[in-house]
């Protein structure tokens, strides 16, 4: 996070694109698909993470997903069960730090994965 501040002297709210950028710079293999608004992040052929604006999905474990239907602003992605979108009405730090984690965390999965296929069902 930057410590800039407004005219007031507050802290600048949390700006989710920028954080996004700025952890997609810092991790390994990602390559950007930009096609208008929508940004998509790519490592080892898979699409792992999507913004346009303040909207973001991720690709992840599908207990993970599970669990983040449970946090606030959170809805199954239109692009399958293994995605999570991200709607936040307001940016907090909590959702940011939200937001980062779940975006390393589907940075990880896409390594594991051969291509843009859906993972195997897991055994119960």
């Amino acid at each position: 996070m930057t410590d800039d501040r407004t005219q007031n002297g507050l802290p600048q709210p949390p700006n989710l694109p920028e954080a996004i950028d700025r952890l997609a710079d810092e991790l390994d293999a990602i390559h950007r698909h930009e096609s208008g608004t929508l940004v998509e992040y790519v490592r080892s052929a898979t699409v792992f993470a999507v913004r346009q604006g303040t909207v973001v999905g991720f690709r992840m474990r599908p207990e993970i997903v599970e669990a983040a239907l449970r946090t606030p602003d959170t809805v199954r992605s239109s692009r399958g069960s293994d995605w999570v979108t991200l709607q936040p009405k307001v940016v907090d730090g909590f959702t940011l730090d939200r937001a980062l984690a779940w975006f390393e965390s589907a940075w990880r999965l896409a390594a594991e994965l051969p291509d843009d296929r859906p993972p195997p069902p897991r055994p119960n």
